[in-house]
Formats: C-alpha cells, sequence, structure tokens
C-alpha cells in the first residue's frame, strides 16, 4: 500500500551517535528492494544531507531546507526551489543587526554568518558543514537563499517567534527544529509542500505516502502523509498529531515503521 516514505534525518533515522544501525540500514535497503520511493526530509542543506543519503545507499531526490530544495542525488538536478523573499530577508537581517542576533543564511549550499562565534563553531559540529564568515552581511542578504537562521535560548525565541510572523508576514514559513534553531523559509519551503510535490512527482497518491519525523518542523508533512508517524523520541506536540508513535531514534523506531507498514511484520 505504502509506495513513498519520508524520513527526517536529525533523532529520527540517525541515534544520538549519528549513525543509521545495521539495522535500520537493512530495512531502508528492502524497502527500495520491494519498490519502495525512500527519501529523506531535512531541515539540513543539500551538502549535509547528501553525504548521509548516499552513505545508506539512496539516489532519489531528496527533500533539503525544510521543503525549499528538493534536488536529485544522481545527476543533482534541481526539482523544487523555493527561496526568502528578498524583502523578508533584508527585514530579518536588520532585526538581528537591532537585536545583536545571530543570523545564519545559505547561498550556493555554502552557510556564511556575519561573525565566528561559538554558536556558529557548535551547529557545523552537529551537522558536519563547512562556515564561511563575511562581515559584509548585507550583499549576501541581496542574493537568493533557502533557509536563513537564528540561533538562541529556546524562550527568547519562543518570544521572538510571534513578533518576526508579524514583521516578514505570511510570505515566509517560519519553524523550530531544534529548541534553539528559529528557521525561515518562503512560504512553500515546509516538507509538507515537499511531501506532496515528490508524491506528484512520483505518481503517488498522499495516501500512500508515510512521513516520520520528531520535532515541529516535520508536522507539515506529518498532516499531508498518508500516515504520519512520531518517532518515541519526538516532542509532545507532535505525537499528539501523529496516526502512530514508533520506537525512538536508539531503538530502530524507522526499521518498526518500516516492518509493520510496509511489510506488515508485527
Amino acid at each position: 500500500m505504502y509506495k513513498l516514505i519520508a524520513i527526517d534525518i536529525d533523532d529520527t533515522l540517525i541515534n544520538d551517535d549519528k549513525k543509521v544501525t545495521p539495522a535500520t540500514q537493512k530495512a531502508l535497503e528492502e524497502a527500495v528492494a520491494a519498490g519502495v520511493v525512500v527519501t529523506l526530509a531535512t531541515g539540513r542543506a543539500y551538502a549535509s544531507a547528501h553525504v548521509l543519503a548516499r552513505q545508506t545507499g539512496l539516489n532519489v531526490p531528496i527533500i533539503t531546507y525544510q521543503g525549499a530544495l528538493i534536488k536529485n542525488l544522481l545527476d543533482e538536478q534541481v526539482l523544487y526551489e523555493r527561496y526568502v523573499p528578498t524583502e523578508a530577508a533584508d527585514k530579518l537581517f536588520k532585526y538581528c543587526i537591532e537585536h545583536d542576533l545571530h543570523l545564519q543564511t545559505y547561498i550556493d549550499d555554502k552557510l556564511y554568518a556575519r561573525e565566528e562565534n561559538q554558536k556558529l563553531i557548535d551547529y557545523t559540529n552537529l551537522n558536519g558543514t563547512k562556515y564561511y564568515v563575511e562581515p559584509d552581511f548585507a550583499k549576501l542578504v541581496a542574493q537568493p537563499t533557502p533557509k536563513m537562521l537564528i540561533i538562541d535560548e529556546p524562550d527568547y525565541l519562543d518570544e521572538i517567534a510571534p513578533v518576526l510572523r508579524e514583521l516578514l508576514g505570511e510570505s515566509v514559513h517560519i519553524t523550530k527544529s531544534k529548541p534553539n534553531f528559529l528557521e525561515f523559509m518562503h512560504h512553500e519551503g515546509t516538507k509538507g509542500h515537499a511531501l506532496k510535490f515528490l508524491a506528484n512527482h512520483f505518481g503517488c497518491d498522499l495516501s500512500n505516502t508515510i512521513a516520520i519525523g520528531d520535532s515541529w518542523n516535520d508536522h507539515e508533512m506529518l498532516e499531508a502523509a498518508g500516515l504520519g508517524v512520531a518517532m518515541g523520541n519526538a516532542i509532545p506536540a507532535l505525537k499528539e498529531i501523529a496516526d502512530f508513535v514508533t520506537a525512538s531514534n536508539n531503538d530502530d523506531g524507522v526499521k518498526l515503521v518500516i516492518d509493520k507498514f510496509v511489510f506488515n511484520r508485527e
């Protein structure tokens, strides 16, 4: 019944050691061999996500930047791309300057910040991304970007998120991938929009799709999919909207989903 599975990477596909376990890897391979399209759906940049995707043997389009970019692994053809509207990017930049916030942007799949600090170093250590420091950040803000990102304390980000939603308007999608990452994309740059696009691309009805995630940035794709699955380690709000809650990322939760819903194994 299920023909397309979209899987988040961090705290979903990979365990706390940042690894895909052999059992989960075997389940992915079995699903692909059975004709199921298995793809990744991540907030990560393509440059970071494609390395893991290739390690797992996938060669399909993958969803990156929260859904703002879908790119083929095989020939790196861009299938879907949405940029943060320029006017909104400029407003966000000015707000961050005014409030002394750490802002990052991605240009041509490269990560830029206007200063090097511990926030930038910790972020890039987390996902293995190379970074570039550009003090003249204003010139970058004028260029097309799939995602901008503020890093700060979770409570403070929760406080400013409504302010920024009002400032930037409905053209921008704002979400959190981790408690201290507030991310900004085009309003069609969501994992839900991307899942719908890929289902159509493969001629697959949305009712025949599975989406698996752990964070609030996954909720659009869980709601769009025929079967929305929250990990055992997911945030409570995601579990509430999920059709099924699987085991944690440290207990092969993705494998359990494939066994149960693709192969009907209990």
